[in-house]
């Protein structure tokens, strides 16, 4: 039995031994299995960072490329010189006299005695209205006169033959006193005669048509041939362009400033511009302002008067006015386009050249005075002569290289006063020795894209 026992422990013993190697040879291929994964791994995530690095060095390197490179603006010189300070207004362009043409009689509308568009003077017969119905009118009330004159003379003649009588004591008082009143009815007949003829003269003086005032006169509103209601037809408007007038209304918190100059007998000119507000189109002064303000917009209406010699205003026209209220001799004056604002206030990018000679754009912090339209005054930030930039100030930065050109604009802000000299502007160039740079920078920068590739 023993025997038996050991046999089968040495059996179970052979039969287990060979197993235990492949149990570990497979725990080792595992483990091999593992380290490879995790050096794949290692490799991507290396590859992966590396790659990162070198696009975000690639990015910074572009970046120091967009930097130096120079960016193209605008700029206009700033300048120095009288400027008006006054206070804008929409106005209204409006004949100084304006009438329509009415006919005070009846009839038919004989051939115009004008042209269409002329200037016409006060007295000058420019419409008739057939007068023959008013001269035999006229006829008329001068033939009851002489017949009425007839019989008053004779109604003379009885008084003073009845009045001798009637002293001498051959006639009674009444018959007398009959006498009496007939002179006195035909007298009577003889002043409303005389009213009648009066009448009649008038009615066929206003047969002729006169204007009133001196102006323009207008399209004709009625052909000749139609028949005319008195007072009722309107024939022609006539307008006095010269002088002409503008209405225009102010805030009223503007207002007593202006009352202040009107009654201390100042002189305010006024400018007239175009609908743009741009250019000039006439120069007068402000005549009065309205008794009284407009409660619904809180403004009053002002009056100014314009020689208007040149008819360069017509009526209806739509104009921007300048009411002036003082004159700056020596303002410092930039484009509105070359002011922006920080949150250190308003700035604006001065062009200049640094100490390598190279063009650059520079933050001037400036205080503004008053905007007037397309230009601002300045008190303080730049003077005579600085270049301002006014188009390209989204892509600067302190000290940022630039190319400049001039804007087109800036003829207009570069007439002088009579008789002031410009001042030298300080040379601009369109290059400078960081663009090559820059530009080798790039080039090399392409040459190493396309060997990766």
């Amino acid at each position: 039995m023993a025997l038996q026992y050991e046999s089968q422990s040495e059996l179970r013993s052979l039969s287990t031994e060979p197993s235990q190697p492949p149990r570990r040879k497979r725990t080792l291929v595992r483990v091999v299995i593992y380290l490879v994964l995790l050096a794949i791994v290692a490799v991507v995530v290396w590859r992966v960072y590396q790659n990162k690095q070198q696009a975000a060095a690639n990015t910074l390197r572009q970046a120091a490329m967009l930097q130096n490179r120079p960016v193209p603006v605008q700029v206009m010189p700033v300048e120095q010189k009288a400027m008006p300070i006054y206070l804008s207004a929409l106005g209204t362009v409006t004949p100084y006299m304006s009438v329509t043409v009415k006919a005070r009689v009846s009839g038919e509308l004989l051939p115009v005695k004008f042209v269409e568009g002329q200037e016409v003077r006060q007295g000058e017969t420019i419409l008739q209205i057939d007068p023959k119905p008013y001269i035999a009118a006229l006829d008329q009330a001068k033939g009851t006169e002489a017949h009425d004159e007839a019989l008053l003379k004779n109604a003379q003649a009885e008084y003073a033959r009845y009045k001798a009588l009637y002293d001498a004591g051959v006639t009674s008082k009444e018959t007398l006193d009959a006498d009496a009143a007939s002179l006195g009815q035909y007298e009577g007949a003889i002043a409303s005669d005389k009213a009648a003829i009066e009448n009649a003269q008038l009615q066929l003086n206003w047969c002729t048509i006169q204007p009133p005032i001196s102006g323009k006169i207008g399209l004709r509103l009625v052909d000749p041939g139609n028949l005319v209601a008195a007072n009722t037809t309107n024939l022609v408007i006539i307008n006095q362009l010269k002088p002409i007038a503008v209405y225009f209304t102010l805030p009223e918190n503007q207002l007593p400033e202006v009352l202040k100059r009107l009654r201390s007998d100042r002189r305010m000119p006024v400018d007239a511009y175009d609908r743009g507000d741009v250019q000039k189109l006439a120069q007068g002064e402000l005549l009065t302002a309205d008794n009284q303000i407009d409660t619904t917009t809180g403004t009053d209406r002002m009056k100014a008067v314009f020689a208007n010699e040149n008819e360069v205003l017509f009526p209806n026209q739509f104009v921007n006015i300048h009411l002036v209220l003082e004159n700056r001799p020596n303002a410092i004056i930039v484009p509105s386009a070359a002011i922006q604002t920080g949150t250190q206030g308003p700035f604006v990018w001065a062009v200049s050249k640094d100490s390598s000679g190279a063009t650059v754009a520079d933050i001037k912090p400036v205080k503004i005075a008053l905007a007037e339209g397309q230009v601002t005054i300045l008190d303080s930030g730049v003077a005579r002569g600085d270049n301002v930039v006014t188009d390209g100030a989204d892509r600067l930065r302190p000290g940022q290289l630039v190319t400049v050109s001039r804007a087109p604009a800036q003829t207009t802000l570069n007439d002088e006063e009579p008789g002031q000299a410009s001042q030298p502007k300080p040379p601009l160039t369109e290059s400078h020795p960081s663009a090559a740079a820059a530009a080798a920078l790039n080039q090399k920068s392409a040459h190493q894209k396309q060997g990766k590739q």
